[in-house]
């Protein structure tokens, strides 16, 4: 089995069209997307409109939803304010009703066999929380040194995120939501986050303030493949596209947090994400 993984997209169509030219050069045989898919200044209902396909490339997809989506739903039920360049807002006021649909029936974490008698494990965060992430783990001191207030969690650290959660057959667990690349083989199982395909740099203050920067504007994704020998191997890609046109359109938008972020991939002027 050969499995494109993408993650984090946040409505940047264009970073998403050159990562699916990309996966369209492989044998794929699934692709999936760990959520948080639209929320944000750039392309928030086109990106829907691509994604609502059954079928994109002629090949099938597994979509779940991750925090973003729980957020966006939410500041549409309440009434976005006009005013207002929050990311959630802004998706929430340039998607339409029946998009907005298709968020609420994503599912929140999915499994499915690897052909050869495992589990396939998704989820956006960990299985219990959809905002924590799985394999990093926030601590506070940013700034001091340079540090940036985020590192790789350890095995220790990630086996309580995972609660039990998992399938005894799991071979691997598919993660998103931090936006940073990481692999982890953990008691067998290969865990894999592969980044972000649509930002690549952010500051947060949740649990902790810190900031997260990949210093390339480059779309993440994974590519996975199961060998009868070793298992799982994982290709952890960068994909580049017209970055400078999507920082253009979170500039437009009031966002110049994003426009640095899109650009580069680190932090520059700081809003809140």
């Amino acid at each position: 089995m050969r499995i494109a993984a993408l993650s984090d997209i946040h409505g940047n169509l264009p970073a998403l069209e050159a990562v699916l030219a990309e996966i369209g050069r492989e044998r794929v045989d699934l692709v999936v997307n760990l959520g948080d898919v639209l929320s944000g200044p750039l392309w928030p209902a086109e990106t829907a409109e691509l994604l609502m396909q059954p079928r994109l490339g002629g090949r099938p997809w597994v979509t779940i939803a991750g925090n973003h989506e729980r957020q966006l739903l939410a500041a549409a039920r309440h009434g976005a304010p006009a005013e207002s360049n929050d990311s959630d807002d802004i998706g929430a006021r340039r998607t339409t009703p029946e998009q907005q649909r298709w968020l609420r029936e994503l599912p929140t974490a999915q499994r499915f066999g690897d052909g050869r008698g495992g589990q396939v494990v998704l989820t956006h965060g960990t299985p219990r929380v959809d905002h924590e992430p799985l394999l990093d783990t926030v601590v506070g001191g940013l700034g001091g040194g340079g540090w940036p207030g985020i590192r790789a969690a350890t095995p220790a650290e990630v086996m309580p995120r995972l609660a039990d959660a998992l399938p005894a057959e799991t071979t691997l667990v598919l993660c998103g939501h931090s936006h940073l690349p990481r692999v982890l083989l953990l008691d067998g199982v290969l865990i894999v986050n592969p980044g972000s395909v649509g930002l690549q740099a952010y500051d947060h203050d949740q649990p902790h303030e810190h900031v997260v920067e990949n210093g390339s504007p480059h779309a993440r994704w994974a590519l996975l493949d199961h060998t009868p020998t070793h298992g799982w191997q994982v290709q952890q890609r960068l994909t580049a596209y017209g970055w400078r046109a999507a920082a253009a359109r979170a500039e437009s938008h009031g966002r110049p947090d994003w426009a640095d972020a899109l650009l580069t991939g680190r932090v520059g002027r700081r809003l809140a994400a």
